[in-house]
């Protein structure tokens, strides 16, 4: 049976540690997809989501067992209509942890064949945030290094 898994956030942006969790969940699972969803938390986006989007999909355009979407519903109910039985989701540190658990049980409570894999952050990355990311563009600083795609 085919494991397909979804790796879900708002990529706003999508970060070089996004990037390697997904390289490293192709080593795991035979296909991912990259779920950009709407946070009900977060009301504007800073990157339009089109052209996220496009600049995802142009870093996995040589591997088609890496799929983009965007969605607005619950992430269970969306891994229940791709025939996803695992979500990925990284963890920097422990903070991380305590919010990425909290989701995790609830997630397996709506859909009871889902389950969390989590993949530790590599080192590398692990100061990289979306936030951080964001907060240095909005200023004029280059932020290429940290992104697998030209801004």
């Amino acid at each position: 049976m085919k494991k397909v898994a979804i790796f879900p956030g708002t990529f706003d942006p999508f970060t070089m540690g996004h990037h390697d969790i997904v390289e490293r969940s192709l080593n795991l699972f035979d296909e991912v997809i990259i779920g950009i969803g709407y946070n009900s938390t977060k009301k504007n986006r800073y990157f339009d989501i089109d052209m996220m989007v496009g600049k995802i999909e142009s870093v996995y355009a040589d591997n088609s067992r890496v799929k983009v979407i965007v969605y607005n519903e619950l992430t269970s109910t969306l891994a229940k209509k791709h025939g996803a039985g695992f979500l990925i989701r990284g963890l920097r540190n422990t903070t991380d942890f305590e919010y990425e658990n909290t989701i995790s049980q609830m997630n397996r409570y709506l859909n009871e064949d889902l389950e969390t894999v989590f993949l530790i952050t590599s080192p590398q990355y692990a100061a990289i945030s979306s936030t951080v990311i964001r907060e240095v563009h909005r200023y004029g600083g280059d932020v290429n290094e940290f992104l697998p795609y030209p801004i």
